[in-house]
């Protein structure tokens, strides 16, 4: 892919030749790119003041919002990436899918699907459906300048848990029940969460992301037989319905030590690794053609400065070899983080890798 043939003509040649692009691209970087899961989110002040009053749901479909609340953590810790603010049920949402975020629980479905005629409920997703993405996307191009916009979407699995149990789930046994007792069901369900996937990552592109990431959250739930068998083709769908566009595609899941390499054959570019497993054995298990993104313990930024600085060193040593370092955590940015502790951490990623 070339800054002149970029999606949808939005990518800049500055932002193709970012720090970030580049490793997504296993190519010289200036420094070690640094980005947050979560980075836009609870831990930030500014977020919780502009947040105060509106729901979740409701604050992924305000186009000025959805532009503050990306920004922020760009402006105050100086990454090299800005995540798109949304939250992965949104997709589920626009087509209809009665659910809402509840507070300290997460999302919660009104009418489980775990029938044939439940599937009736997933219908195809539209631009139009969406078409406050595209907006608030056309804003943040314009504001982020030569730092690259990251879109991102539930993998089907995560989707599909979710669907099925009618919210978060700790063992996932009607997720499991429904793949092992009914498997051609569970393969229609996926292949439609596939096309709704794939389709919200279209929307995202089109618009001006620069790369997109795909969060398996629960699939660390599984044995590597049975993500091959029953969930790697849906993702596989996904990657490949966008793989034209030429985007760097990144695959991330939580608990997925045993399935890295299937992952990567998923069909993305980037695979995270969580804290779970060092870089160089991840880089092992992925096998070579694929650039790594990890893998911080999150709980770490809690320590002194001084032990987050040798964890880090840690994390950095052990990618020293590696084609493509795209510096994270290993999951999300806790609610209670201190911000300050992120600051500190991407100026020390920066200065102890640059060139």
């Amino acid at each position: 892919m070339s800054a002149n043939n970029s999606p949808a003509g939005q990518q800049n040649a500055a932002t193709y030749d970012s720090a970030f692009m580049k490793a997504c691209r296993r190519e010289p970087v200036p420094h070690t790119p640094v980005w947050f899961m979560r980075q836009a989110g609870r831990s930030l002040p500014e977020y919780r003041k502009v947040r105060e009053g509106t729901a979740m749901l409701e604050s992924c479909m305000m186009p000025e919002l959805v532009t503050e609340i990306t920004l922020q953590p760009v402006r105050r810790h100086k990454v090299d990436a800005a995540i798109y603010f949304s939250d992965i049920v949104v997709p589920l949402k626009a087509i209809g899918i009665d659910l809402d975020i509840k507070p300290g629980i997460g999302p919660v479905v009104a009418s489980p699907i775990r029938s044939r005629a439940d599937l009736a409920q997933l219908r195809d997703l539209t631009p139009e459906d969406v078409h406050y993405v595209t907006e608030a996307i056309g804003m943040l191009t314009g504001e982020l300048g030569s730092t690259p916009l990251i879109g991102f979407a539930g993998a089907p699995f995560t989707l599909a848990s979710y669907l099925v149990e009618g919210g978060p789930s700790r063992n996932h046994e009607h997720t499991k029940a429904l793949m092992y007792g009914d498997p051609e069901l569970w393969a229609e369900l996926l292949d439609r969460l596939a096309e709704i996937t794939g389709a919200f990552l279209k929307v995202q592109i089109e618009a001006g992301a620069s790369a997109v990431q795909l969060f398996d959250s629960w699939v660390g739930a599984l044995a590597p037989a049975d993500y091959r068998r029953s969930v790697m083709p849906a993702s596989k769908k996904v990657f490949d319905a966008v793989a034209s566009y030429g985007v760097p595609r990144i695959h991330f899941g939580v608990g997925t030590g045993e399935l890295l390499g299937l992952m990567g054959e998923a069909g993305a570019d980037v695979v995270g690794a969580d804290w779970r497993v060092p870089m160089d054995e991840a880089a092992r298990r992925v096998g070579p053609g694929k650039a790594l993104q990890g893998n911080l313990d999150p709980a770490v930024l809690f320590s002194t400065r001084e032990a987050v600085e040798a964890k880090t060193d840690e994390v950095l040593a052990a990618a020293s070899g590696l084609e493509g370092h795209i510096f994270n955590l290993g999951h999300g940015v806790l609610p209670s983080t201190d911000p300050d502790a992120l600051t500190r951490l991407v100026e020390h990623v920066h200065t102890r890798t640059a060139v």
